[in-house]
């Protein structure tokens, strides 16, 4: 089975300071993430609001709206509180690292901070949202998907799968349960820049079918009326 390609996991870098900003974004995009990049807390909003990212990298101290200002708004928000935010800051006081915790952020890294440790950080919190980019092992009831080999199985066989339907399932499996639109499917599956009929999903979504029921297993991707698709 040839290997698929996955998309990149998104990441918002949120930074005012030109120098350090372009240094990040370097750094990021050399650990495989896709970055957009704000430079102040305003922009930040509309960004995630127009296009969620996977993960969030926010400087506290930024104009127009803090970055722990941004942090409490994304957090109290339903469709937002799970995107994980690490939070950059010159603040090394404990209390100003209790309060950003407490605002909601996944980590807290204090400047000047070391590279490679901001980087395994990052890579740490998408291991948790978005474990197939990371060569994370996937498990769903007898459905085992081994991200780094490109394999997939159920039970003791072996599935083959084209590429797409390969990133449909890793999809279905980092978030078992959740209800995706065919549109959400489109944006993680395919990518943002890509045009494809959203009609492209539900061909995908019935050979991804096929090939999990091929040796007479059942189907374990549910149909949901009017909204899309979900793994249980």
């Amino acid at each position: 089975m040839a290997a698929p390609s996955v998309t990149h996991p998104r990441v918002l870098l949120v930074e005012d300071e030109p120098a350090q900003r372009e240094v990040l974004a370097y750094n990021l995009e050399a650990e495989g993430f896709d970055v957009t990049q704000a430079d102040n807390g305003e922009d930040a909003l509309l960004l995630v609001e127009e296009d969620a990212p996977d993960m969030i990298i926010l400087d506290w101290m930024m104009p127009k709206v803090s970055g722990i200002e941004v942090c409490r708004r994304l957090k109290l928000r339903p469709e937002t509180r799970g995107i994980p935010i690490i939070i950059l800051s010159a603040r090394a006081e404990e209390v100003d690292r209790v309060r950003g915790l407490e605002t909601g952020a996944d980590d807290y890294v204090i400047k000047p901070y070391s590279m490679v440790e901001l980087m395994a950080r990052a890579r740490a919190q998408i291991r948790r949202v978005r474990p197939s980019t990371v060569g994370v092992v996937l498990e769903f009831g007898d459905i085992r998907l081994d991200a780094e080999t490109h394999r997939v199985f159920r039970g003791d066989t072996v599935l083959k799968l084209g590429p797409t339907e390969f990133r449909l399932l890793a999809a279905f499996m980092e978030k078992a349960g959740k209800v995706w639109t065919r549109e959400q499917l489109l944006d993680r599956v395919w990518g943002r820049d890509i045009y494809v009929d959203t009609r492209t999903v539900d061909v995908h979504v019935g050979r991804l079918r096929k090939a999990l029921v091929a040796n007479g297993a059942s189907d374990p991707i549910r149909t949901v009326r009017g909204a899309g698709y979900a793994l249980g």
